[in-house]
């Protein structure tokens, strides 16, 4: 039996208002299923439609609809009313636009692009507490991009000795040193352990140096939790906080968002257990819709790939990321952004990470320019000198970049990078 309700969800002559949200879906109907049709299953279910028609419906619902108007092969354009969406809420927004719209049998795969937000709708998000001028200024760092490492192996040292190879990172002229993704509080290694002696040797890094530095501590856990392990960076004088914001949730996010700005910690957020839905092209929410989300309710900077590193991510891509994280507009890019105006809403910054060593650090300079913030993990350690001398080396990469030499030139005068181009080279993992 055919079912025609769903063609009320589509108007190819429709022109959106400029209070409503537009979201970008690829999608391909099941067997049976016409595109046109499968988009209006689409909009109806993300909305206020259902499987069949209704007996009785106030007429004024026919104004909350959402409508399928532009429909490009398997790409639809999608609008939502404001009064769909409650104020500030943004786990309410994925239960509609990436709710049970991905679980339909009318779908064979289903992609939520992007999202276009108006001002109505952003306006009552905070975004970040600082943006990218404040953190610089609490740092006291311009004109490079901010330069951290993970301890490696990632996890398996011991609080003592993760504070160690910290300070090595520190000395090598870097600014964090960060934990890593599965690195909370375990048994050879407790938060409250670390927190005490990455403190300590911070202070003489920085007595030393001249230099602030820092770490993005990873206080993930319950939100309770989470809250004590913020109190406790504050009370030592911290000034970050990391988050797996995924795994922890859009709700905790937007808790723990005002918790540390209270306490003056801005949030490194880690994308752990993203590509379980971004990585297939054909289903599930792209990156670039989970940085937008991120920065709407309030990180300072999220991890974006690398182009040039270990994992999946292109050149293309990287670009769009960072600048949807640092302009105050977007533009339109075909297949991948909507335009976006983010009004009041401060910049993040972006992080490039996995697979680093100083031999890719122009690779990803021309990709990101020196407005991101930039992690070598295990390309700092695995220098044959260690920890400080590959730190050193990467420094000296970001200056020949600077320069407009190359890093074979630089390297001239400059054995930490010279030791650290014979081992890598140019070498791009995989």
């Amino acid at each position: 039996m055919a079912i025609d309700w769903y063609n009320e969800f589509v108007n190819l002559n429709y022109e959106p208002e400029k209070n409503e949200l537009i979201c970008l879906y690829y999608f391909e109907p099941a067997a049976g299923i016409s595109g046109r049709e499968a988009a209006g299953r689409i909009a109806s279910e993300s909305s206020t439609g259902t499987w069949t028609t209704l007996f009785t419906m106030p007429p004024r619902m026919k104004a909350l609809q959402a409508t399928a108007f532009d429909i490009e092969g398997n790409v639809v354009m999608i609008a939502y009313p404001l009064d769909l969406w409650e104020e500030g809420n943004a786990v309410q927004l994925l239960s509609g636009i990436a709710g049970n719209i991905f679980g339909m049998k009318a779908l064979k795969n289903l992609r939520l692009i992007d999202v276009s937000l108006p001002s109505a709708y952003t306006k009552h998000f905070k975004g970040p507490h600082f943006g990218n001028d404040g953190i610089r200024k609490m740092m006291g760092i311009t004109g490079r991009p901010f330069t951290g490492a993970v301890p490696k192996p990632k996890i398996g040292f011991s609080a003592r000795e993760h504070a160690k190879i910290g300070y090595e990172t520190w000395m090598g002229g870097f600014d964090f040193v960060k934990d890593d993704e599965n690195l909370t509080s375990t048994s050879f290694n407790r938060f409250d352990d670390r927190v005490e002696h990455m403190t300590k040797l911070r202070d003489v890094a920085e007595k030393e140096t001249g230099e602030k530095k820092s770490a993005f501590l990873n206080i993930t856990a319950d939100v309770e939790t989470m809250k004590k392990r913020a109190d406790m960076l504050a009370e030592n004088g911290w000034n970050y906080a990391m988050i797996d914001v995924v795994v922890a949730g859009t709700a905790a996010v937007m808790t723990m968002r005002d918790y540390c700005s209270d306490l003056g910690l801005a949030i490194h957020a880690h994308r752990a257990m993203h590509a379980t839905f971004d990585r297939n092209r054909k289903h599930g929410i792209t990156m670039q819709f989970l940085a937008k989300l991120m920065r709407l309710v309030g990180v300072s900077q999220i991890h974006t790939g690398t182009a040039v590193g270990k994992l999946t991510g292109s050149r293309r891509e990287s670009i769009a990321l960072a600048d949807l994280l640092r302009e105050k507009k977007t533009a339109a890019v075909e297949g991948m952004l909507l335009e976006q105006d983010w009004g009041k809403i401060k910049s993040a910054f972006p992080v490039s990470s996995g697979g680093l060593h100083p031999g890719l650090v122009p690779d990803v300079l021309d990709i990101y320019g020196t407005e991101m913030v930039l992690l070598v993990s295990g390309g700092i350690h695995g220098h044959p000198k260690g920890t400080r001398a590959g730190a050193t080396a990467t420094m000296q990469a970001i200056e020949a970049w600077q320069e407009g030499v190359t890093l074979e030139e630089k390297a001239k005068n400059a054995k930490e990078l010279k030791e650290a181009l014979g081992k890598w080279g140019h070498y791009k993992p995989v």
